[in-house]
């Protein structure tokens, strides 16, 4: 059974804690809400789970709730008070690691599951971080964060959506599958963020044979980082490459966003042997 907690605005009030614009911070206080996010991996109970920038704790509340085991890395040591009490509520269950998430996230061995209301200043790196490597499937089992919309909308994107569709589209679809769990108004947040915001979640999937990771991160570096040029440009430096699109029937004059994942994969796999 649940212990019973004090409202979050009276523990944030208690505390003196106000968001730090600096470190990303943006509060939730909907606890219904907050349940809803930590409902999205599934029955949590007994799991590993790993948060990032908990705060004073909303969605740490929920997470405990769920019977997860929870690891939270906090950069803010204003913060620590309010998750030290967390932490008694909720005996043997609540590890808090004091630092930067960018230094202590990539260094812990699962499985567990990583839900986070990430800082907007680090998110799509700490993102980006948890997709790369050699080693598959990773040691997360899934992952449920928070994002700005708009990079909600870059992570799902197709060949369909030009605008939205780019690198951070491949590396998240390449060897998982993403989707958007649910969309969060601006106005649950205190203070309110300027734009609207999404909860994706993405869950391992098989890995294409015969292809380096990082080989597919030089291919997306070079193809997007001069999106408006043709393949046949935008991938000259890289050694090999037009060869690779020639072998793989892809005309160089096509531009990056035309490209399905499945044809970097094909590129990336011919310069990967």
């Amino acid at each position: 059974m649940s212990p019973d907690l004090p409202p979050l605005r009276e523990v944030i009030a208690r505390h003196g804690l106000t968001a730090a614009k600096a470190l990303g911070q943006n509060f939730l206080f909907d606890e219904q809400l907050l349940g809803r996010i930590a409902a999205i991996p599934g029955k949590l109970a007994g799991q590993q789970v790993l948060e990032v920038g908990p705060g004073p704790g909303g969605l740490t509340r929920a997470l405990l709730r769920s019977g997860a085991q929870v690891t939270a890395i906090e950069m803010d040591r204003r913060c620590l008070p309010a998750l030290t009490e967390l932490g008694e509520a909720f005996p043997g269950q609540l590890r808090v690691l004091q630092g930067d998430a960018m230094k202590l996230a990539h260094g812990l061995y699962g499985p567990f599951h990583i839900v986070a209301n990430l800082p907007y200043n680090v998110g799509t790196a700490l993102f980006t971080g948890w997709l790369g490597g050699e080693a598959w499937p990773p040691q997360w089992a899934s992952l449920t964060l928070m994002f700005q919309q708009e990079v909600a909308d870059r992570i799902v994107a197709s060949p369909a959506d030009p605008s939205d569709y780019g690198r951070l589209a491949v590396l998240a679809q390449w060897r998982s599958e993403a989707r958007i769990a649910m969309k969060v108004h601006r106005s649950a947040f205190t203070p309110p963020p300027k734009v609207m915001s999404a909860v994706v979640h993405v869950t391992p999937a098989d890995m294409p044979n015969g292809v380096s990771a990082r080989m597919l991160e030089r291919v997306t570096e070079a193809a997007f980082g001069q999106r408006r040029k043709m393949l046949r440009q935008s991938l000259k430096g890289l050694p090999g490459a037009l060869a690779a699109l020639e072998r793989q029937g892809i005309d160089p004059q096509r531009r990056a966003e035309t490209l399905s994942v499945a044809e970097f994969v094909s590129v990336a796999r011919e310069l990967s042997a």
